[in-house]
């Protein structure tokens, strides 16, 4: 077959190109070091945690004194410092990723002093022991490292503004739940709205790499490491009802909770609480930080943080906590939100469609499955996202 005669001088260029293979090497050093990021975030939030572990098991009621005083001066700090490290993190991405905000504008969503923001006062809230995970957070700390590799490139580089805060964000995401094909899969349905995006091979290869990052760290393990790995148990059709069970009902409670988060946030219902977070913000923050160390006490400790620990637990079969657990850790997640520090919803999520899914193999099976556990887990996170594919 006669080759055509542009083949070889196109060849050529890309081989003989070097700003353009500096700027992919550019593009790949800063994957990484968004991947090493988001690990550094993954360290600081498990430590911070242990050590609010370490005081809530020596003294119980210590949380109702230190949480609503801790979640008070985050949302200070936020509010005064880095208003836009708020929130999980995503919305902030998708935001900057909207072409009606112009570049200038977008260092208020992400940039590397957000990103060094949104990690201390993500690790506060662990300190705090609110309920809150750090999967969100991840995707603004990734974005804002690879956005930042923009003064680096070319005036015509191999990746627009909007690959790269694709790329950092699902790199976040894969370095965070140490599953690369993850992140690719957070980049297609969550963050990419244009096709020719979504088959760009160089920011597919910075994702891995991201992801990989995090696998160099902790090994290559699943996110809830050996022992409490998913093993789905055989599928029969007993388990038919029961699994359509679990999907309905972490399907409407999913549901449920996304709404309760976009009425909170905004504000527009007009109730007491809404009047009270609009008028002191600092006051409405100390009664949320207040009412989930409440919940926590009542749970005997186990709605404090993401959740990754009873999830874990439940996937061992070695859980013992009460029936109510998933109903706790709805409402403490939920209240850890609107109470405006930043906080991410992924691994609460998880934990809650964990719980969904265990009560209903007890009650339909008489035994914890773990399959339903499992389908749960990526049920509810499903339904609060709008994400199936990222959740499965």
């Amino acid at each position: 077959m006669k080759q055509h005669p542009h083949f070889f001088s196109s060849l050529q260029g890309e081989l003989y190109d070097w700003r353009l293979w500096g700027a992919r090497a550019v593009v790949m050093a800063f994957a990484a070091m968004a991947g090493l990021t988001v690990v550094a975030l993954t360290w600081m939030s498990e430590t911070a945690f242990e050590h609010f572990r370490e005081v809530q098991q020596q003294a119980w009621w210590m949380p109702l004194l230190w949480t609503p005083v801790a979640t008070l001066a985050i949302v200070w700090a936020t509010r005064k410092f880095a208003p836009g490290a708020a929130g999980s993190g995503i919305p902030q991405v998708m935001a900057a990723l909207s072409p009606e905000v112009s570049s200038p504008l977008r260092h208020f969503f992400v940039s590397m002093r957000l990103t060094v923001s949104k990690m201390v006062l993500t690790s506060l809230g662990f300190l705090a022991g609110l309920s809150l995970g750090r999967e969100g957070p991840s995707v603004q700390v990734g974005a804002g490292v690879m956005h930042s590799c923009r003064h680096w490139m070319p005036k015509h580089g191999v990746v627009s503004d909007h690959g790269l805060l694709i790329a950092g964000g699902a790199a976040g995401i894969a370095a965070a739940f140490n599953t690369p094909l993850g992140g690719i899969m957070f980049a297609i349905e969550e963050l990419s709205r244009r096709p020719e995006q979504r088959s760009n091979g160089l920011m597919m290869a910075a994702i891995v790499l991201g992801g990989l990052m995090s696998v160099s760290v902790y090994g290559n393990t699943s996110y809830f490491g050996v022992v409490g790995a998913i093993r789905v148990d055989r599928l029969d059709l007993h388990m038919l009802w029961p699994g359509l069970l679990v999907a309905v009902a972490c399907g409407l409670l999913g549901g449920l909770f996304s709404r309760l988060l976009i009425v909170s946030l905004s504000g527009q219902s007009g109730d007491w609480f809404s009047r009270l977070r609009r008028r002191f913000p600092l006051r409405f923050a100390a009664l949320c930080g207040l009412l989930v160390a409440v919940i926590g006490v009542a749970s005997q400790g186990s709605t404090y943080g993401s959740g990754y620990l009873h999830t874990r637990d439940l996937l061992d079969g070695v859980d013992e906590s009460s029936g109510l657990f998933f109903l706790l850790k709805f409402v403490a997640t939920w209240i850890t939100t609107w109470a405006g520090v930043p906080a991410g919803i992924f691994a609460p999520s998880l934990a809650i469609g964990g719980g969904i899914g265990s009560d209903i193999a007890q009650y339909t099976l008489g035994i914890s499955s773990t399959t339903l556990i499992a389908l749960g887990m990526a049920g509810f996170l499903a339904a609060v996202t709008q994400a199936p594919m990222t959740s499965f």
